[in-house]
């Protein structure tokens, strides 16, 4: 099997999609003569034209817009945003026309379409390129949101994602796109969507992370284990629907919790995890849940690994949890 980087498995589902499905489009701001400001989109001008690799203008609410007419109309678009922090500009058409759709229509109209976007801190990208805003599209009702974390699972779960009937947002955390290579099978393949992995199996604590920020938690679940600390690490993959059995099944073994992720702390995904938690586990629950998150700051450009929850950050969290004494 090749060795691709998470970029490259991106842009080897899309060219097979492409192949299967004549009617999906790709369509954004540098997608087709550039192949994105990331390149995730290379070569798919040359191999499928611009009719469908499409070169838009620089208006996120208009690329939205047009996706949700090509999808009425029978067409599967996939709208690049070049960075998800301009996925703000377009809001109205996310939140209050794409993802209502079907609930308005009583069923009898979907808009099927991917939304892919990179996000995440790297770079010193700042504070209009580094954010991490999923949690509130998963308060956003008709929605879903995947986020791959290896080259394997990017490819598998964006081919998923290509053949669902409804929206799902795509975020691919661009601090992985080229920061490590996988065996990525060359043909067709998908990833269930709505499943969580267990990355590793452990009994004394259990670790939740997502995108570039489960590499972190693997480093710190591994110095843990060092210090004779077993922790039990999943990635999500989808963060909604949400694979709560998966979550449910490890809390209920370990007795703690602890969630990783790099958007800010207050009202984060990380906030849902432990109430659900708590709803579900507390009789096994040893320790309070922990989160370990980036800041209620904006995002800085000087600061950025300061912001990031890195792994000596998740270790003294892990740390605590495990010492905890009621």
């Amino acid at each position: 099997m090749p060795l691709l980087s998470l970029v490259q498995a991106v842009n080897d589902a899309l060219k097979l999609e492409m192949r299967r499905n004549p009617d999906l489009v790709v369509l954004g701001e540098d997608v087709g003569r550039l192949g994105g400001v990331f390149r995730a989109t290379a070569g798919l001008q040359e191999e499928f034209g611009p009719g469908r690799v499409v070169d838009t203008p620089l208006s996120e609410g208009g690329i939205l817009g047009a996706a949700i007419g090509m999808a009425l109309y029978g067409l599967k678009p996939v709208p690049e945003i070049q960075f998800a922090d301009f996925l703000f500009p377009a809001m109205d058409q996310l939140v209050n026309e794409l993802a209502k759709l079907r609930y308005r229509s009583g069923g009898q109209y979907a808009a099927p379409m991917v939304i892919r976007a990179p996000y995440g801190g790297t770079g010193k990208g700042g504070l209009y390129h580094s954010q991490s805003p999923e949690a509130l599209f998963i308060h956003t009702a008709g929605l879903k949101v995947v986020v791959p974390s290896s080259p394997y699972d990017a490819k598998g779960l964006l081919l998923a994602a290509l053949r669902q009937p409804d929206p799902i947002l795509f975020f691919e955390p661009k601090r992985l796109y080229r920061s490590q290579r996988q065996e990525v099978p060359e043909g067709d393949y998908t990833v269930a969507l709505g499943r969580a992995q267990v990355v590793r199996p452990g009994q004394a604590l259990t670790v939740i992370a997502w995108g570039a920020m489960l590499h972190e938690a693997a480093v710190a679940t591994g110095q843990a284990q060092a210090q004779g600390i077993d922790c039990e690490l999943i990635d999500l993959r989808t963060l909604w629907p949400l694979d709560i059995g998966c979550v449910e099944e490890s809390v209920r073994k370990t007795g703690r919790a602890l969630i990783v992720h790099e958007a800010p702390r207050t009202c984060g995904l990380g906030a849902e995890l432990a109430a659900l938690i708590q709803e579900r586990c507390f009789l096994s629950l040893e320790a309070p849940v922990r989160r370990v998150t980036g800041w209620d700051t904006p995002f800085p450009y000087a600061l950025e690994q300061d912001y990031l929850p890195r792994a000596p950050r998740i270790l003294q969290g892990i740390q605590e949890t495990v010492a905890f004494q009621a």
